[in-house]
Formats: structure tokens, sequence, C-alpha cells
């Protein structure tokens, strides 16, 4: 690897160790805020991605990163519940969290829940009581079963509020918006104190799968902080934490760790852990293979729309937003998919293409569909071919 390492020490261990190994320029600052003017979403704020590996612990982080420049609102639109292969994943991770840890007539909070969707499933299935905090949770949106007792604050969750007492802790999908990590979970060790048998669940990307399978459109400015599950328990272990376990799900994308509070930083027990060699290689081959992918994606779609053809790409998200702008494909796709209703006729941040509902591809027709996440072609080839139309569908890998 090079030699090249920056000011920048590391938000996890605080090692100056720091090397610089992918840039991407002038990016969206956001990737899924409602965005109703294609010019609004044209002329949105950029930010640049410069991606520091940390050779002592294995974190990784965008070194030019600037919170202030993000926003976590009533725009801020990023469910996927409304896909039937999500929502089955999401259930049946809350029934083995609530079989594995317990979780009946218990108090949980929920930091970063979103609309609340989560939450809600742990509270109905296991009579539990619920707290939640996200600034861009927007009430009506899930209906909880009657008699479900959950309250939320459309809030960050930060020091002023970690006088609520839990005795189950859940954060999915945040840790990973926030760049001084260890001062993040570190607050969340402070606030459970004395609570020894209180247990903390967060769920992240993997960072094996973004680097290790070069997938660079689950690189974008929101996601300021990616993790192995290495660094992630390094990280857990000193914040005073003691790791219980660490697994990978929907299909290695997604890295969990559960963890319960200790008196004192704790010692790597897990071999899960021991992962820093390997995923430095990973980097290594990222850094220098990226170029070409990105190139030859960027040509397989010029070249297919040359030929009069026509391609959209399906996921109107943050993997779609990143895929856009890294590749610099603009008029070649005019149209991105999307089965969020609250997407549709919404613009792509940045590149301006229209979101539109599936039903649209009826009338439409497309030649080619590039599916940002291919977790999801199973669901996508049944609802293309329910529409009566047979074009190529291609995942991203």
């Amino acid at each position: 690897m090079s030699e090249e390492i920056s000011k920048n020490s590391c938000h996890s261990c605080g090692s100056n160790a720091i090397e610089l190994f992918y840039e991407v320029p002038g990016v969206p600052t956001n990737s899924v805020l409602l965005l109703d003017r294609q010019r609004q979403a044209l002329d949105f704020p950029r930010g640049d991605i410069k991606l520091g590996f940390c050779r002592a612990c294995g974190h990784v982080f965008n070194t030019a990163f600037d919170p202030q420049k993000t926003e976590y609102s009533g725009r801020y639109e990023s469910t996927q519940g409304f896909s039937p292969t999500f929502n089955r994943f999401n259930k049946q991770l809350a029934r083995d969290l609530i079989d594995r840890f317990d979780l009946r007539q218990k108090s949980i909070i929920e930091i970063g829940c979103g609309h609340g969707e989560f939450l809600t499933l742990l509270c109905e299935m296991g009579g539990n009581r619920g707290l939640g905090f996200d600034p861009a949770y927007q009430s009506g949106r899930v209906a909880a079963a009657p008699g479900t007792h959950i309250d939320f604050i459309a809030d960050f969750y930060s020091q002023a509020y970690t006088n609520h007492a839990a005795d189950f802790f859940v954060c999915k999908m945040t840790l990973e918006h926030i760049i001084e990590t260890h001062s993040f979970v570190y607050m969340i060790r402070q606030a459970i104190g004395q609570q020894f048998d209180s247990t903390v669940f967060f769920q992240i990307p993997n960072g094996r799968y973004v680097f290790g399978d070069k997938a660079f459109w689950d690189v974008y400015y929101e996601h300021c902080s990616y993790f192995t599950a290495g660094s992630l328990a390094r990280l857990f272990r000193r914040a005073h934490f003691e790791v219980l376990d660490l697994w990978t799900g929907y299909r290695d994308q997604y890295l969990m760790i559960a963890a319960r509070p200790s008196a004192t930083a704790t010692a790597a027990a897990l071999p899960l852990e021991g992962d820093l060699a390997a995923y430095s290689a990973e980097i290594n081959i990222f850094r220098e293979m990226i170029p070409g992918q990105i190139q030859g994606w960027r040509q397989l779609i010029k070249e297919t729309a040359a030929a009069g053809k026509k391609a959209v790409l399906w996921g109107g998200g943050s993997k779609g937003v990143s895929f856009l702008t890294t590749t610099g494909i603009t008029s070649e796709i005019q149209y991105v998919v999307d089965i969020n209703p609250h997407k549709a006729h919404t613009f792509m941040a940045g590149t301006g293409q229209e979101i539109v509902p599936p039903s649209f591809l009826q009338s439409y027709r497309p030649d080619l569909i590039i599916v940002m996440n291919p977790v999801y072609i199973p669901e996508i080839t049944r609802d293309v071919h329910d529409l009566g139309i047979d074009p190529e569908i291609m995942g991203l890998s």
C-alpha cells in the first residue's frame, strides 16, 4: 500500500496511521432526500469523499466528511419497508432477537429508528415498551397494533437523552452515519451506567462486503464510517463493552454485533475479529481495481444508449445516487424505478433522473434494468414479469 498518511486520526481508536485509498470529488451530500424539482436535484450541495484506512484497527472513514453538510429531516426517505424481501428479513431478525435475549415485557430504546418499523416489530411481537429516536421520524407512517406501548422523539439521540434507561438498546443502520464513532458508542455505554444486564444490538453495512466485493456504489457521503467484524468489535471493547457475538446477514451485506456493558475495556475473544490482515489486502485490491470497474459500467451504459436501447436503474436510494454520480452517467439513463410510493416523481440528487413507480415500465418498456442491490433480483423479476414485459435484468456485483 501507499505510504501516504493523512493528518486525521482514527475516530475509533485514535491512531494516526491513516492511509488514504479512495477519492470521489463533488458527490451529493445527501442521497435520499425527497427532491420534487429536477433543477433542485441537479443543483444539490456537494462534498468530497476521501476514504482513509486505519492500519491500527481497520476502521475506514471519510476524512473529508463535514456533518454540517448532511440533512436528516422529514424529507429523509430511506425506508426499505415496501419490499417483501426486506420485510421477511426484518421480521425474522426481530424474532431471533426476542428469543435470544428474552425480550418480553422489557423496555427497548432504538437509536436511529426511522419511522419505527423495527421497534414496532419488537414491541408487538414481544409485548415490549419502546422509545425511538430519529430526527426524520414522521408520525403515522407505521401503525402499531392496539395496546402497543411506543413513544417517539423526532430528534438525534444525544447526551440530553441519556437519562432514559432500557433493558435493550437497538441501533440499526445508523453508526455508519456517525463520524465520531468512539464518542457515540461510549455515550451509549455511559447512558447504561451500572445496568450490566442491559444489552445493545447494532446493525451496520458490512465493510468487507463493500470493499471486498468492490461495491463502489455502496460508498456515499452520508456513510462516513465503515466497519468489519474486527474493527467493530475493537471499537465496542474500547468503549467498555463485552462483545457477545458478531455475525452477518442479508447475504453478508449487514454486519451485526451484540454486546453488554463491562466495567473496563475487554480483550478480543471471537475468531471473527481476526480480519485485519485480510481486510488490508482487500482495501488494496479495491483501490487498484475500482477505476476499471467504474469505466466498465460507464462503457456498458453508454453503448446501450448509443445502440438506441433504453436502460433504467431499479433502486432510487443511496446506491443509485452513488452509482450514477461515480460513473458520471446522466442522459444515458432517463429514469430510476423505486417501489416506495413516497419517492414517485421525485428526482435523483446530483444527476436529476426522475424516480418512477414500477407501473411506469409498462409503457416505457426498457431493454435493460440494472438492479442496485442483487438481493432483490428475484422479487424484481417477478414484479417485472407481472407487468408483461421481458427486459434483461442485471444486478450490480
